[in-house]
């Protein structure tokens, strides 16, 4: 019988017969961990949040996700901790402590807080706490200045800390692993291996960082005959700048590619802290964002912008398709039987003047209404070039061909922004729904224009 092997603050656990979609949230509860707590089953809340240990250069990192979004067998081979495995016996870790100073009122949260607060507590080369660890944690009553004043006041890791000298050797690697309960779990470690599993399967969900995937089972009972998880795939986990592109692994996930970017890319910079939360960055890949296709998705508008291309690959090689042509209708793409994702390519050099925008009731970790990414040349006060990318504005991301066409070679001046914002408004028949009305996004893109406009108008070369 198959299965699950995993170590759980620093004790081996084997684990057979359970349903691959259980949530690790789910066992650790029904395991009597009930530190981990249930809020609200999508990966917004941050209660439920526990550890893994990831790789980091020499040694390792610990790493915040939500458990909720994390299916069991996925768990396989890694080494995951909760808040119970933080203490030292009746001792406190020093984060629970900082804590108790004022940091927790009802409970509820607290355990969510002290995971995320420790996974920052215990990052290499930390100066200062970056409160952005926390931001997918929500709390409802204390309010979170004493909870900031906990995190700030937090000093440096002891020599003879445990975890700290846990991650200074490497974390384990992954390994190819089969699961089977009713329906089967595979995780391949190359593409190769893949595309037989995929012949084997040919209808196999594919699983990369599961933020997605996770939502359908928890809240719309989905389930698979077959899961493909492709963490372990060395091929979709590349990371190359060259002279003429910057290649990103569709495996690659969004926290790992803002670590290694370092703001290079100034779009993509202004676009990572908008997209969910550190927790859900933690997992999210930019494959598996293009790979649902959904309209309302904030990378499509960002790459559009940057006239990226994706990279598509199956047993018979790989294929360029530039990104306005990846998207077919709702929710479809040009992906064919057996094909995936590779990677996303970003042509070089990149547009002096770029800016994402992300219109939606809260200002983070909400969906967008409306989203748009532009991005700007100028040559002599003209426009030379321009990419406009959007979402939430017709069945799949698009590009604005109609306004970037009437704006090239244009002054980049008032007269003609303002005959622009009504090319852009008659561009697109958006949708009515619940996030808003046609008539709000028409004219958020006439503003979010003028938004550009005013932030790139002493631009004159």
């Amino acid at each position: 019988m198959s299965k699950i092997s995993f170590r759980l603050n620093g004790q081996m656990v084997q684990i057979s017969g359970v349903d691959p979609h259980i949530t690790v949230l789910e066992w650790l509860r029904q395991e009597g961990l009930t530190g981990s707590k249930e809020g609200c089953a999508e990966g917004e809340c941050g209660a439920c949040t526990v550890l893994l240990v990831r790789p980091d250069g020499a040694g390792a990192r610990l790493e915040a996700v939500n458990s909720c979004l994390l299916l069991l067998p996925g768990l396989d081979d890694q080494e995951v901790w909760t808040v119970e495995g933080l203490a030292q016996g009746e001792k406190l870790h020093p984060v629970q402590e900082a804590m108790l100073q004022g940091g927790s009122q009802c409970g509820y949260c607290t355990p969510g807080f002290v995971v995320s607060m420790a996974a920052e507590y215990y990052r290499k080369g930390r100066e200062a706490f970056d409160l952005e660890a926390l931001s997918g944690n929500l709390c409802r009553c204390t309010g979170y200045r004493p909870i900031r004043d906990a995190a700030l006041s937090l000093g440096r890791p002891a020599p003879d800390d445990p975890l700290a000298r846990r991650l200074a050797d490497p974390a384990p690697p992954l390994k190819s692993f089969r699961y089977e309960a009713g329906a089967t779990y595979l995780r391949p470690t190359s593409l190769g291996e893949l595309f037989q599993m995929l012949e084997a399967y040919p209808q196999a969900r594919l699983l990369a960082g599961g933020t997605d995937l996770g939502v359908e089972v928890n809240q719309r009972f989905y389930r698979a005959e077959t899961l493909l998880d492709l963490n372990a795939v060395p091929e979709l986990k590349t990371l190359h700048w060259g002279s003429e592109a910057i290649e990103i692994g569709a495996g690659v996930t969004l926290s790992e590619a803002e670590r290694w970017l370092e703001g290079r890319v100034p779009l993509l910079a202004e676009w990572f802290p908008l997209f969910a939360s550190r927790l859900i960055r933690n997992r999210a890949t930019l494959g598996g964002n293009l790979g649902t296709a959904s309209p309302i998705g904030d990378s499509p508008p960002v790459l559009l912008a940057l006239g990226a291309e994706v990279v598509l690959v199956s047993a018979l090689g790989e294929r360029v398709v530039k990104l306005e042509h990846f998207f077919t209708g709702y929710r479809q793409t040009v992906l064919q039987p057996g094909e995936l994702i590779k990677g996303v390519r970003i042509p070089l050099p990149l547009a002096p003047q770029a800016r994402f925008y992300k219109v939606a009731k809260r200002p983070l970790d909400d969906i967008s209404t409306v989203a748009a990414a532009f991005a700007l040349r100028l040559e002599e006060g003209r426009v030379a070039q321009l990419r406009i990318g959007l979402g939430g504005v017709a069945a799949t991301p698009v590009r604005a061909y109609q306004t970037e066409a009437f704006l090239v070679g244009q002054p980049w001046g008032e007269p003609s922004i303002r005959k622009a914002a009504q090319v852009i408004k008659a561009e697109f028949k958006p949708i009515d729904d619940h996030r808003g009305s046609a008539a709000y996004r028409t004219a958020m893109l006439g503003n979010l224009l003028w938004k550009f406009y005013s932030e790139t108008q002493e631009v004159t070369v």
